[in-house]
């Protein structure tokens, strides 16, 4: 299909079914609170900003919330104790850690829009951060969006060795913790497969997200 061109005074999204075969839902809009959330609790996510645009591929990375993967390096690492962990104490600074420009991805979606709109989702309650600190420097982080039992990770970072792997180490055990039912990676990469990101058809990810978000789970 051609992307639909969305409505700037209407929160509203097309049927993911019409996508194209990429994951192309639509186009255009803007980067509310109510867009924000109507596209997540539809399956659909924004990924670039110029233009913007909305996305739900097909298949769909997730964790499984009993799959999850801590290799053995790591998990020697974790125990020696040398990070320590918040919530929702540098949101901004996790964010703009994400979009900083790194070795092997000097560019980034995160754009000064994308951390404006959800600087404030997380005003709002809905988007949240996991920081990583040693030694009183915040070294690591992830963030990510909160519906229900639901949980979308949009992105980490690191400045040491293994500190995003740790924030996604503590952000899998808070979920479990918390009863939450999805995690949402989105799209695969090396680190997530690494640590247990399976891929699964859209249609079994719309599937399971109704009950996700109908869960009274609360991540903070």
């Amino acid at each position: 299909m051609a992307a639909i061109i969305l409505n700037l005074f209407r929160v509203h999204f097309p049927d993911v079914s019409r996508a194209d075969p990429d994951g192309l839902v639509a186009v255009g809009g803007d980067l509310s609170v109510n867009r924000l959330l109507a596209g997540y609790r539809s399956g659909i996510f924004p990924w670039t900003d110029r233009p913007l645009t909305w996305w739900s591929p097909d298949p769909r990375a997730i964790f499984e919330m009993d799959r999850f993967h801590v290799p053995r390096r790591l998990s020697q690492k974790l125990r020696q104790g040398k990070f320590a962990y918040t919530v929702n104490r540098a949101f901004p600074e996790v964010i703009r850690g994400c979009a900083r420009p790194s070795v092997g991805r000097e560019h980034t979606w995160i754009s000064p829009r994308f951390i404006k709109a959800y600087c404030e989702l997380y005003r709002h309650g809905y988007a949240h951060s996991v920081e990583v600190w040693r030694d009183g420097e915040l070294v690591g982080g992830l963030y990510g969006v909160a519906i229900g039992g639901f949980f979308a990770g949009e992105s980490m970072f690191h400045l040491v060795p293994d500190a995003s792997k740790a924030a996604l180490v503590f952000t899998m055990d808070r979920l479990i913790e918390r009863g939450f039912l999805l995690f949402d990676t989105q799209v695969a990469t090396p680190t997530t497969r690494q640590m247990g990101a399976v891929d699964i058809t859209r249609n079994e990810y719309l599937e399971r997200l109704p009950e996700a978000l109908a869960c009274p789970a609360s991540f903070v």
